[in-house]
């Protein structure tokens, strides 16, 4: 979970919300990038440099400013050139929303949302004091009120501003569910190590082992622990398009769970933790149970960036997310270009 969505939960002394609303040309942060900022503190970045600074200082503007002088949403724009001091050479639209206490279950439904893989999208008036509203994809209202809204939504467009027939301006923001989802195999050393740098990462992590004493007493919001004695069924019911990684403490146990992994019909990315002979050793002892050559030769094994040897947990776990982000990266990349944008006309109406 992103921590400035987390934070909103926690947070109990008054916040604005900071939103890279546009980009246009180049610019720190992608559309959509968000930063909480209190009177003393800040959770996340839209970039950092002066553009950070700046929006900070707004945002606490508005946290003192008198409530009738005092719109609860701003938009503002900055080009990043001589006068902040940065050479990205574009021009970045913030998104300004000061957070009411009674408008924290938005981002309690946008939460669990989420954490179901569910995607979902918020609408936020910058004209007035509206309060924002969390859809789902089909348009069904989950929270807030906001009716009679007519626009044109393309949910595939990222973060966007947009004006509806009387020319107020709307903040149309996908909030989409982690597509990464890593289901991990062992909670040892280097088990822990990955699932302690993936923490901030955009990405959910399906934690499994038989030894649930193993565990650590609270792990990161994207993990969720599956303390089980039957693995295999964990890998044969993954989602399609899931990232298997199998280090567990059993070499017995890692062939069981990669004949799994590897008879599955989607041909999900698999890693496997051992040196080149374990690799030629399963290799043999699984085609000899009928696993194809041509599965086999996508198992990857051993794990991480090329040129990383160190052995200590940490090292393997740097190696190690540095290769998934490459993974999902590129898989992100190929999806957007599968994907057929999607525009759908409608008028919005409170449930």
């Amino acid at each position: 979970m992103t921590n400035w969505l987390t934070a909103c939960e926690l947070e109990k002394a008054p916040t604005v919300l900071v939103t890279v609303a546009s980009v246009e040309g180049s610019g720190p942060r992608e559309t959509g990038a968000k930063m909480l900022v209190t009177a003393h503190t800040q959770i996340d970045t839209i970039g950092g440099g002066h553009l950070e600074l700046r929006a900070c200082e707004i945002a606490r503007e508005m946290l003192v400013a008198p409530a009738d002088d005092n719109p609860p949403r701003r938009l503002e724009r900055f080009a990043l050139g001589p006068s902040l001091g940065q050479c990205c050479g574009g021009v970045v639209y913030l998104a300004f929303e000061r957070i009411a206490r009674q408008a924290r279950e938005n981002f309690d439904a946008l939460r669990e949302r989420m954490q179901q893989q569910e995607d979902c999208w918020r609408l936020v008036a910058l004209d007035d004091a509206t309060p924002p509203a969390v859809f789902d994809r089909a348009g069904r209202c989950l929270s807030g009120q906001i009716a009679q809204v007519p626009l044109e939504l393309n949910y595939e467009r990222p973060c966007h501003v947009m004006r509806d027939r009387a020319g107020h301006r709307w903040l149309i923001d996908p909030c989409r569910a982690y597509r990464p989802h890593l289901i991990l195999f062992g909670a040892g050393h280097v088990g822990t190590a990955i699932v302690r740098a993936l923490a901030d990462l955009p990405c959910q992590v399906t934690w499994v082992d038989e030894r649930e004493d193993l565990f650590p007493a609270t792990v990161p919001a994207n993990v969720q622990i599956e303390a089980t004695d039957t693995p295999e069924y964990v890998a044969d019911n993954a989602p399609p398009g899931a990232t298997f990684l199998v280090l567990t403490h059993s070499h017995a146990l890692d062939q069981r769970l990669s004949e799994h992994i590897l008879r599955r019909p989607s041909h999900d990315w698999f890693g496997l933790i051992g040196s080149r002979t374990k690799r030629m050793q399963f290799e043999h002892r699984l085609a000899e149970r009928g696993i194809p050559k041509q599965r086999l030769t996508e198992m990857v094994c051993p794990i991480g960036v090329p040129g990383i040897t160190g052995k200590t947990p940490a090292v393997i776990a740097a190696s190690v997310v540095a290769q998934l982000l490459q993974v999902w990266e590129a898989a992100e990349r190929a999806t957007q270009l599968d994907a057929q944008p999607k525009t759908v006309t409608r008028m919005i109406a409170s449930a």
